[in-house]
């Protein structure tokens, strides 16, 4: 009966291992107003390897800020979530860049 049960723990922690896991992404601020309007940068020159992530408002010591735009290096297999806010019901949430795994 031990062996059962050591099988059964085994296999349960296999298949959680292997199991997809939900996307890293969160909203890392809400607020009730949203952000200024998104200001011009010029994009770059494609570069071998890596892509280019636009700039966009944060959100820190109470007041907007913004970040310019920069190189992810690629991965295999993953796929880029750029920053951004995204409005719902009059709360603003800022969603920061992730990557997440390609299904």
């Amino acid at each position: 009966m031990r062996h059962h049960e050591i099988f059964i723990a085994s296999a349960f922690a296999f298949a959680t291992a292997l199991a997809p896991t939900p996307s890293a992404a969160h909203v890392d601020v809400e607020l009730n107003f949203g952000p200024p309007p998104v200001r011009y940068e010029p994009v770059p020159p494609p570069r071998e390897g890596y892509l280019w992530s636009p700039g966009y408002w944060d959100y820190a010591d109470h007041r907007h800020i913004w970040r310019k735009g920069h190189w992810e290096r690629n991965r295999p297999h993953e796929h880029w979530t750029r920053d951004g806010w995204h409005e719902h019901d009059g709360h603003w949430g800022l969603e920061h860049g992730h990557w997440d795994h390609d299904r």
